[in-house]
């Protein structure tokens, strides 16, 4: 299951089995640390998950910044709460590219804020599943 954390949502895609394709999910809004696990591990059991990867908000020069502490934190919390492995994906330019991708398919504006999390959660999954193909 791939995430992009954000401050106000956590954008969601998960892989086929075989573990080569990422399609988005769902965007949940974010509440409560503790209301957020429960939504998140809630799909993830229903999915029979095996992982979790969430996008690392790196700076452009390759430093982390206050988001990426964050995420660590995040991350640090959740693996209190699941015994699934977490790693992290360096998710540059994730949200700009899904973006490029939803702007080329013509989607309107309205729609693209409704699911522009997802596909950026796609995007980091889509890079950690192909760079785990190519090991």
């Amino acid at each position: 299951m791939g995430l992009d954390l954000g401050t106000k949502t956590i954008g969601i895609a998960v892989s086929n089995p075989e573990r080569t394709v990422a399609t988005p999910v769902t965007t949940i809004r974010r509440k409560k640390f503790t209301l957020d696990v429960e939504a998140l591990l809630a799909l993830a059991s229903e999915r029979q998950v095996v992982g979790l990867v969430l996008g690392l908000p790196l700076n452009m020069d390759g430093s982390e910044g206050p988001r990426a502490q964050a995420t660590r934190a995040f991350a640090r919390n959740l693996s209190g709460k699941t015994e699934l492995p977490i790693a992290f994906w360096d998710e540059r330019l994730s949200t700009a590219a899904a973006e490029r991708e939803l702007i080329a398919l013509d989607t309107k504006r309205a729609r693209r804020a409704e699911i522009i999390d997802e596909m950026a959660a796609s995007y980091i999954l889509q890079g950690a599943l192909d760079r785990l193909r190519a090991t």
